[in-house]
């Protein structure tokens, strides 16, 4: 298995090269710079689940410094003033520096879910969500950023489980345990994931900033959404009561 250090200079790199392909397509020197900072983090994120203490405690506290600042154009949109923008930031920060690691610690096991390919979607949606902005490119390349850092940690676990020792290759027990959609220890692990990657997509959806910068007003969500609902229920009725058993024939 890959170690810490192994992991972090992975994603560093593979953050420098993301953020100097991004300023040779013309994408803002400061958001290359970011998003190699994400890519490089995002790189240690799938081993919160690590009973190690050396992971959870780097990762959580530098993502505790780095998510305040990347909601800072969210609480500018939300139209806080000074003493609630500080505020905010004091309680973001201690609710993942303190909360978070405990959270993950009881939460998962090591090579769970948190080891799969919906976390990595979760990681980016969570980072999308986060670096709310008028430019829509640059938060899509910011949240790539993070799904490519938790992709490498990825992939590197699941080649470490492949050694090749004076010519023969030994396989072990943890191939397939990082790279994954699903696992066949946990129903409920399963379920949690896919949960958390539902609302996730929702609240992107329904995320009003991002909606005008697809040119979809908000209205046509909350209509869409009421049509649907209507729809299912209407559905719903045709089958507790069958045309031959309506409710006024009975």
């Amino acid at each position: 298995m890959a170690g810490f250090k192994t992991h972090i200079t992975l994603s560093t790199f593979l953050g420098i090269g993301y953020g100097a392909a991004g300023y040779a397509n013309q994408i803002p020197l400061s958001s290359c710079l970011v998003a190699g900072g994400l890519c490089s983090l995002a790189g240690m994120l799938p081993d919160l689940d690590s009973d190690s203490g050396v992971p959870v405690r780097e990762v959580t506290a530098l993502t505790a410094a780095l998510v305040p600042a990347l909601m800072i154009p969210r609480f500018a949109q939300l139209g806080f003033d000074r003493e609630q923008f500080v505020l905010a930031t004091a309680i973001v920060y201690l609710t993942v520096r303190f909360g978070l690691g405990d959270l993950f610690k009881g939460y998962t096991v090591h090579r769970g879910m948190w080891h799969s390919l919906p976390a990595a979607a979760i990681a980016g949606l969570a980072t999308f969500l986060l670096v709310s902005g008028a430019d829509l490119p640059i938060r899509l390349f910011k949240s790539g950023a993070v799904v490519l850092g938790f992709l490498s940690h990825l992939v590197l676990d699941e080649l470490s489980s492949v050694q090749v020792r004076r010519g023969r290759v030994r396989i072990r027990n943890s191939l397939g345990t990082a790279i994954k959609l699903w696992t066949t220890h946990s129903l409920w692990a399963n379920v949690s994931t896919y949960g958390k990657l539902a609302v996730l997509v929702a609240l992107i959806v329904g995320d009003p900033y991002l909606m005008r910068q697809l040119g979809v007003p908000p209205a046509e969500i909350r209509d869409a959404t009421q049509q649907w609902w209507e729809q299912a229920g209407a559905a719903r009725m045709s089958v507790d009561y069958p045309a031959a058993e309506s409710p006024a024939r009975r």
